[in-house]
């Protein structure tokens, strides 16, 4: 990774990683260097070794030494930390033109950039990876082998995202809980990045038989989660999409369940949750959360109620000094150009609201109309509803519900619990009644710009009238 910089005699690296003892281990290369770490409590030490070489504590001391050697590559760990030492600057200043002349090179391993501006010219970034899919599988055969214990591929996939050091632990709860290489308890301390990041929460995800109707949806998705599969790599991978329709058609539900179908984690990203007060830190929060995803990768993002978390993005400088804009470019961005394993689920009650480049081609794969449940989907939801709520609502009581959505049969299924069904029917009063033209408005739209979600009713059968001569058959 870091030999062609210094083939070219680059003086000065900063090594991007939170993993600084697998950077000794995976950096170093046979042939012409020679390759040392340097800490403020060992001293400097063979790459990868443990034992102290030179008991040189000082940062500046250490850089002399350095300088007096040739062929010779000194990781020297947390020196970000005395960057505020002038000494240190001059110290760099100093020793990059002998270094650079004696074949040296130092490489600063940092999990963060912060180069002062006096030396920012002299460094070059180069960023160590994460471990991939087949280290994570070398690793599980390391700790597995001792074991007799077989390796999982499956295991291995859903732990990138993780560093070696946090693999590590998880295999090890992994076998401490089930004997073997689980899945599941890793998915689980994945979950750790979420919670340490504070920017996104784990949802649990709902099992599809919840979800009554929207068979075209569900169609969907399964179809396109093999593209996530091993062996189905030529098949582009699906970005997400993007379901529009009146409120309590089950739109979040789907979302939840859609995690379910692809057995991944379900996350939550609450775009609103993230704008903040001071200048620039909303723009910094939806950074770190789309990195913290990325990094996590097979997972479900949900994204609720997309056009109240950029609403006024038009207005957006007038307001509040451009940050929603900013947010919304930033989301944009990522959704079209990362290439994790993930799936974003996002939902829109009014689609008028969100910015026509929300829905252009690259950002969704699909746009979905969740309309109001036809007759077969009510008879469904009420099925659901029966054995949530331990009621007994006629199914042929469908009939009675056109026009209600699915939280609404829910509202009823809940109601019959204190009163009769005729009471409790009479009692709610349905959305698309009280909101009829914002309803009609929003099916006009979907006629010619999105998909059907929900399952259709079996049309009627036409009765052929036959004429022969003057009698009709």
């Amino acid at each position: 990774m870091i030999q062609d910089y210094l083939k070219a005699g680059f003086p000065a690296l900063c090594i991007l990683t939170s993993e600084p003892f697998r950077a000794e281990k995976v950096l170093p290369f046979p042939g012409h260097w020679r390759f040392f770490s340097w800490d403020c409590l060992q001293g400097i030490r063979e790459a990868g070794g443990y034992k102290a070489l030179e008991e040189i504590l000082d940062p500046v001391e250490a850089l002399k030494w350095l300088t007096g050697t040739r062929d010779t590559v000194l990781f020297m760990h947390n020196l970000h930390l005395f960057m505020d030492s002038p000494e240190v600057i001059q110290g760099i200043q100093n020793g990059s033109q002998i270094w650079k002349a004696q074949g040296n090179c130092l490489a600063m391993i940092s999990p963060c950039i912060q180069i002062r501006p006096e030396i920012q010219s002299i460094f070059t970034v180069v960023d160590l990876p994460l471990p991939d899919t087949e280290s994570l599988y070398s690793l599980q055969c390391e700790i597995g082998g001792p074991l007799s214990i077989k390796p999982n591929k499956k295991a291995a996939r859903l732990a990138r995202g993780l560093n070696e050091f946090e693999a590590e632990c998880a295999y090890a709860l992994s076998l401490v809980k089930r004997k073997y290489f689980s899945s599941r308890v890793i998915s689980s301390i994945k979950s750790q990045l979420i919670k340490k990041s504070g920017l996104l929460e784990v949802w649990e995800p709902e099992h599809i038989s919840s979800v009554g109707g929207l068979s075209q949806l569900k169609q969907y998705i399964k179809t396109r989660a093999k593209a996530f599969l091993p062996g189905f790599e030529h098949l582009p991978r699906p970005r997400g999409i993007l379901l529009v329709g009146i409120p309590g058609t089950g739109k979040s539900l789907s979302c939840k369940a859609a995690a379910s179908i692809l057995g991944w984690p379900l996350i939550r990203l609450d775009i609103g949750a993230l704008k903040g007060s001071l200048v620039g830190e909303s723009e910094k929060k939806i950074r770190q959360a789309t990195q913290v995803i990325t990094s996590f990768g097979e997972c479900v993002v949900w994204c609720d109620e997309l056009e109240k978390s950029f609403s006024g993005v038009k207005s957006s400088g007038e307001t509040d000094g451009g940050t929603t804009s900013g947010m919304f470019s930033h989301f944009l961005t990522w959704l079209q150009e990362h290439r994790s394993p993930v799936f974003v689920m996002a939902t829109a009650n009014d689609i008028s609201k969100l910015p026509p480049e929300t829905i252009r081609a690259g950002r969704f794969d699909a746009v979905f109309m969740v309309d109001l449940p036809s007759f077969k989907e009510r008879k469904e939801i009420i099925q659901i509803m029966n054995a949530r709520y331990d009621t007994k609502i006629p199914l042929e009581f469908a009939e009675n519900l056109n026009g209600w959505s699915g939280s609404e049969i829910e509202q009823l299924s809940r109601e019959i619990k204190f009163s009769d069904l005729d009471s409790a029917f009479q009692s709610i009063v349905p959305l698309s009644r009280t909101m009829r033209e914002e309803v009609e408005s929003l099916r006009n739209w979907a006629r010619t710009r999105a998909r059907y979600a929900n399952t259709l009713d079996d049309a009627p059968e036409e009765t052929r009238k036959i004429r022969t001569g003057n009698v009709i058959q």
